[in-house]
C-alpha cells in the first residue's frame, strides 16, 4: 500500500509518501511562508522523490484537524483535489496522534499541545512502548489548567510534550518534559503511519475538518449579536 499524507493544520507544512509502511520520502517546511505557498509544492517534490504520481497512490491521507482552521482547509482542499478525480480513498488523521507519533521508539506518556489561544489548547494522551502506541485520552480543547489537574493521575509516569504549545506544559508539574526542538511538530510522516495502521479509509468527499472550537470569526460573531440582543 502506498500512502500520501499532508500535513499542515500547524506551524509547518509536510508531505510523505509510505510504502507498506515504510517511510519512502519527506518533504517538510517550517521557514513561515504560508501553507497555500508551500504544500504543493512540497507535496510535488515528495512524489517525485518518490519516483510516484497520484496514480500510484493507494490512500490520500491528511491531518483534519485540530489546529490552525487555515491551515486545516488548505490540507482537505489539496487532498480532495487530488483524490477525487481519481475516486481514490482517504484518510482523516488527528493532527495530535500525527505528532504523537515522533516518539515512537521511546517508553512515556506523549502530551500532543497545540496553543488554542486564550490559555486553551488543543490537546490528548497517548502512551508509547517502543513502537506502539495507545491513546489514553480524547483529542478536546481545554484549559491549561483544567488540563494540568487531569495529569496529577499520571504523576508517576514521564510525559513528553510534542506539538507548538509544548513551552506551555513543560514544567508544569515535576513529571511534565518538553521533547527536543527537532521532534515537536507534527509530520506528515506520522500522519502517514497513522492511517497505515488504523486501515480507517473514507472517500474524499466525506472528509471534513475537526475544529474542537467554534472559529474565531463565528465566535466574535456571536459575542456581537448577542451584545445587540441585549442593547434592544
Amino acid at each position: 500500500m502506498t500512502i500520501l499524507a499532508l500535513e499542515c493544520a500547524a506551524k509547518a507544512a509536510s508531505a510523505a509518501v509510505l510504502r507498506d509502511g515504510v517511510c519512502v520520502s519527506e518533504c517538510f517546511s517550517a521557514g513561515g511562508r504560508t501553507h497555500s505557498e508551500t504544500l504543493l509544492p512540497l507535496t510535488e517534490a515528495a512524489l517525485r522523490a518518490a519516483a510516484a504520481d497520484c496514480h500510484d497512490i493507494d490512500v490520500f491521507a491528511v491531518t483534519a484537524g485540530p489546529g490552525s482552521f487555515t491551515g486545516v482547509r488548505i490540507g482537505l482542499a489539496a487532498v480532495k483535489g487530488m483524490a477525487l478525480p481519481l475516486n481514490k480513498p482517504c484518510a482523516a488523521v488527528s493532527s495530535l496522534e500525527a505528532a504523537a507519533y515522533n516518539l515512537l521508539g521511546q517508553d512515556c506518556l506523549v502530551l500532543p499541545v497545540m496553543d488554542a489561544r486564550c490559555r486553551q489548547v488543543y490537546t490528548a494522551l497517548f502512551r508509547v512502548c517502543g513502537n506502539h502506541i495507545e491513546r489514553l485520552l480524547p483529542d478536546s480543547a481545554v484549559t491549561i489548567d483544567d488540563l494540568t489537574e487531569t495529569l496529577r493521575q499520571y504523576a508517576n509516569e514521564t510525559i513528553v510534550c510534542v506539538g507548538d504549545g509544548a513551552g506551555l506544559m513543560s514544567g508544569l508539574l515535576p513529571n511534565i518534559t518538553a521533547a527536543p526542538e527537532h521532534l515537536r511538530l507534527p509530520r506528515a510522516f506520522g500522519a502517514a503511519l497513522c492511517a497505515y495502521r488504523a486501515e480507517r479509509f473514507i472517500s474524499a468527499a466525506e472528509l471534513l475538518p475537526v475544529y474542537l472550537r467554534v472559529p474565531q470569526a463565528e465566535r466574535a460573531l456571536a459575542i456581537n449579536n448577542a451584545q445587540l440582543t441585549m442593547n434592544n
